[in-house]
């Protein structure tokens, strides 16, 4: 099994497409990637047509495969581990996947704003947390403050990997690693396969700009 590997990498994002396949190995080309997410479509859920050849691709490049939320895909494709979005009752929710799932599984989790949740979840055995800036959010600027505020305060706390999530560009990247962020989570932009490879390999070059400088 692929392995999460804290030091500071990318976390990709992508949605399960027709296209997401050409936008995975375009990111796998361009920098180092740690893991790759499957999200659903926008309106649609994640099926295990769209899903498989995503698995398949990340896996064979070396990237872990974790898919949002479903459990049974995980089981059913051989992927590496979920991820779960934030709710009430995460810490239940981590408990049913890990018991679906079994030790060896990657399970992390966004755990919003609760510092509660993410130190339970860490005690919980959880194999990383994450804090992001959703792009739904009306005050975004402020959103990305608090995100980046957790961050800081995780890595100068906890051992458990932290990721950031919803990092738009290289600066920002490049600010939560020096914070102590140990993947930052790089959604697939819309359109060609050229603008992720693009977005990926500057963000990656901000990453490793900051291991650089110690």
């Amino acid at each position: 099994m692929t392995h999460l590997q804290p030091d500071c990498r990318i976390y990709l994002v992508v949605e399960a497409t027709p296209a997401a396949v050409e936008h995975l190995t375009a990111a796998t080309e361009a920098a180092d990637v740690a893991c790759c997410l499957i999200v659903p479509a926008a309106g649609a859920a994640i099926e295990a047509a769209a899903a498989r050849p995503l698995v398949a691709a990340a896996q064979q490049a070396g990237v872990a495969a974790l898919i949002a939320e479903a459990t049974d895909l995980v089981r059913t494709l051989r992927a590496d581990g979920v991820h779960l979005n934030s709710r009430r009752q995460l810490l239940d929710a981590h408990a049913a996947a890990r018991n679906s799932l079994g030790r060896e599984a990657i399970i992390g989790a966004d755990v919003g704003v609760s510092r509660h949740d993410a130190m339970s979840l860490a005690e919980a055995g959880a194999d990383y947390i994450a804090f992001g800036a959703p792009s739904h959010l009306k005050d975004r600027p402020r959103a990305r403050e608090r995100r980046d505020d957790l961050v800081s305060w995780w890595g100068e706390i906890f051992e458990v990997p932290c990721v950031a999530l919803d990092v738009d560009e290289p600066r920002q990247a490049e600010r939560l690693a020096r914070a102590g962020a140990n993947f930052v989570a790089v959604t697939v932009p819309a359109g060609s396969a050229a603008a992720t490879r693009a977005l990926v390999a500057e963000i990656g070059a901000a990453i490793a700009s900051k291991a650089a400088a110690g």
